[in-house]
């Protein structure tokens, strides 16, 4: 009896041991991590403590804080980083490191999109399929996009405006972030499925409030899918669901809501729809998905690395990739022209440089007397350096996705910094840091747009500006649509400037942004009372 009670006591001894060897011992001491700083005490034992922050909604500020402390690359949990320096994330984002089943929650009707897929590979190559229709070029010489900026801006955005200058209207103001929310949508949308095929929610104030509230009820509930997804399907298959009914309900009625809209075009799918090339009403990013698939599947049939994912579920996997277009199309600039504008209504005196600067373009944007207006040349607004000065600012200081970016290391590991990291390790930046990096924006928390017109700084003083400035990411999986976004907020800035000044009626909660993956304002809300120039 003595003898058994000896070898249990041994195994429990032996087993307390490798326990602590291996969440104690180990990973603060003998990991290959163990020389990272701890962003907290606990960092190398456990997740718990980052989990409370980002449960919290208070990642951005507090990992901004210690990297100030720490350095640029500081521990998190026991197989998780982020890092705060250039060359770091030029290894990372510009090193193909393929993402983390973090990014799963973005599977739309549980089929993968460009953005959610996880290996580089086939990342690339979704990415090929639409790439050309987002480049630049493509977007300053698109006939369609061009019709449809001129029918969204003329048509509808800018006599919404005049009609918040009847005198009535004018000690209320207008809900200028509802209606930035609004005409980017319309803007990605008839991009996507042709003006016809499209939104009207600037049209359409009731609808588009409905649809800002089911956006609104989900946000922020990816955190246990993200997180925790093995214990969250777990429970979810015990009934003990983490998210409310309610989350479910909305994410339900928008995805039925972008079904309906592909369903809208399928005679595309069908190949018995021929919209006029250059017409408002040409489905741009729609027309040439569906025919990079088509192309696809004809040359490399179940070869392909996307016959899985995409092919095998066609127009699944078009409704989910579009989903994604249209949701991240529509916040992200709008968040930015919500703040873009706030910050020039603070500054009659910056209104009117700016309104000088496009008084310039030929022809400019001035309203006529009978609404319509001329369109500017592309090039020529872009080059604008007053205009993308304060819109670079705006993103770099209210960045729509201040958030974490992640990505996983490779099985052979890496170096990052002075440290030896190895496979499987979460890693991320995210673009509050950089945006906050004092060596190379001074009073980083000051909203100064001469930072971008410095004429004083050297060529390698701009170039280092310019790359760590990071509202779009970096690297072969950066926004696709970075330069559709910068090229329809310069031409509503631009109509709304040359024909308006504009004045702050109620900006509460303006100054206290999200600190999550987005950023949105605090009430998501501001009213803004503009005048018409004569």
């Amino acid at each position: 009896m003595a003898a058994g009670n000896t070898w249990q006591g041994y195994a429990v001894a032996t087993v307390i041991v490798l326990l602590t060897w291996r969440y104690v011992v180990h990973p603060a001491f003998f990991s290959p991590l163990a020389r990272v700083p701890n962003a907290h005490w606990s960092a190398p034992y456990s997740r718990l403590w980052i989990l409370k922050v980002r449960y919290l909604r208070q990642e951005n500020r507090t990992l901004a804080a210690s990297h100030r402390r720490l350095g640029p690359v500081i521990r998190l949990g026991p197989s998780e980083l982020s890092i705060d320096d250039l060359d770091c994330v030029r290894t990372v984002y510009q090193g193909g490191f393929e993402k983390p089943a973090w990014y799963s929650v973005f599977d739309n009707y549980g089929v993968p999109c460009m953005f959610s897929a996880r290996p580089a590979a086939e990342h690339s190559v979704r990415k090929r399929l639409i790439s050309n229709v987002y480049s630049k070029s493509y977007i300053q010489s698109s006939p369609a996009a061009s019709a449809q900026a001129r029918a969204i801006i003329s048509g509808r955005l800018l006599p919404i405006l005049e009609d918040s200058t009847a005198e009535s209207q004018i000690p209320h103001g207008i809900d200028i972030y509802s209606v930035f929310m609004a005409a980017t949508m319309d803007f990605i949308a008839a991009f996507i499925f042709g003006l016809r095929g499209g939104t009207d929610f600037l049209g359409h104030k009731g609808y588009r409030d409905h649809f800002l509230e089911l956006y609104r009820v989900r946000n922020g509930y990816g955190f246990y899918d993200q997180e925790m997804p093995r214990l969250t399907k777990l429970c979810r298959k015990m009934g003990i669901p983490f998210c409310p009914r309610w989350v479910d309900s909305a994410n339900q009625e928008l995805g039925e809501w972008c079904q309906r809209l592909c369903d809208n075009m399928s005679g595309l799918f069908d190949g018995d729809f021929r919209p006029k090339v250059g017409s408002e009403d040409e489905p741009v990013v729609l027309g040439t998905l569906v025919n990079g698939l088509r192309k696809e599947e004809a040359t490399k049939g179940r070869d392909s690395l996307l016959y899985r994912t995409a092919l095998s579920n066609f127009r699944l996997s078009v409704a989910s990739e579009l989903f994604d277009h249209v949701l991240a199309g529509q916040e992200t600039a709008g968040l930015a022209l919500t703040y873009l504008c706030w910050r020039l209504s603070q500054s009659l005196d910056l209104q009117l440089k700016l309104r000088t600067e496009l008084l310039g373009l030929t022809p400019n944007m001035r309203r006529n007397i009978d609404g319509t207006m001329s369109m500017p040349n592309p090039k020529q607004l872009d080059s604008l350096p007053l205009l993308h000065a304060v819109l670079m600012e705006t993103l770099r200081l209210h960045a729509p996705i201040p958030g974490p970016q992640p990505r996983e290391t490779p099985l052979c590991g890496c170096k990052l910094g002075t440290y030896a990291v190895p496979g499987g390790i979460r890693v991320a930046a995210l673009a509050y840091t950089l945006h906050r990096d004092e060596s190379i924006f001074p009073d980083p928390e000051k909203w100064d747009h001469t930072r971008w017109l410095d004429s004083s700084a050297s060529e390698e003083q701009r170039r280092q500006r310019n790359r760590q400035f990071w509202a779009f990411s970096s690297g072969g999986r950066m926004c696709i649509g970075s330069n559709f976004a910068m090229h329809e907020m310069k031409l509503m800035v631009s109509a709304i400037y040359t024909n308006y000044t504009s004045h702050i009626v109620d900006d509460e909660g303006m100054a206290n942004q999200g600190d999550g993956y987005t950023g949105r304002p605090e009430k998501e809300r501001l009213f803004l009372r503009f005048e018409k120039i004569e």
